[in-house]
């Protein structure tokens, strides 16, 4: 026996409604869970070819344009999906998803050998440049930029006798050398 939890108090956001939306993983993934949940009982067929297109054309619109397609991934047009095109969705993004952060980190360790190599370059302003990069690496952190604040805790008191003098000279206006009258000339 399936229980379902319905919450109908939840409004569906609206097409236009972009605060509403969620981003396509997140679609896919609710999707996913849901589809999940009918697998359990045995109501999930075994993924077709039409399955596996539809998954990869999703994610492969996703790859192109992730908010037009997110906008596109309707309450109606997901629902219309079958469950196991829904679960090939969620793997096919999740996996494209950890890959982006592999293949950072990839280039992050390819980036930090060849610079490793070019230490050993025979022009020492290619050699200099490397050794200050790899210097620059946050794991490294031998060149970079560190900047000190320091703060002086005054009371209260201090800071309205402060401001109290620099008001009094605001308002002292006259100049030092006093002033000499100005002779009114006629026309």
């Amino acid at each position: 026996m399936i229980h379902a939890d319905i919450q109908d108090d939840i409004p569906i956001p609206d097409k236009d409604d972009t605060a509403g939306q969620l981003d396509m993983i997140e679609k896919a993934r609710a999707a996913a869970n849901a589809a999940d949940m009918l697998a359990e009982f045995g109501l999930v067929d075994e993924p077709t070819k039409e399955d596996e297109a539809a998954a990869a054309a999703i994610a492969t619109n996703y790859a192109k344009d992730p908010k037009t397609t997110g906008q596109v991934a309707t309450a109606q047009r997901i629902a219309k999906t079958t469950p196991a095109a829904l679960q090939l969705t969620r793997k096919i993004l999740d996996e494209f998803g950890h890959q982006i952060v592999e293949s950072a980190v990839e280039v992050r360790h390819m980036v930090t050998n060849k610079l490793v190599q070019e230490t050993e370059n025979p022009d020492p302003r290619i050699r200099l440049r490397a050794m200050e990069l790899l210097g620059k690496i946050t794991d490294v952190g031998l060149f970079t930029d560190k900047s000190e604040v320091t703060v002086t805790h005054q009371t209260s008191e201090d800071l309205r006798e402060q401001l109290k003098g620099k008001l009094r000279k605001l308002r002292d206006v006259t100049p030092k050398n006093g002033i000499e009258d100005a002779e009114i000339m006629d026309e």
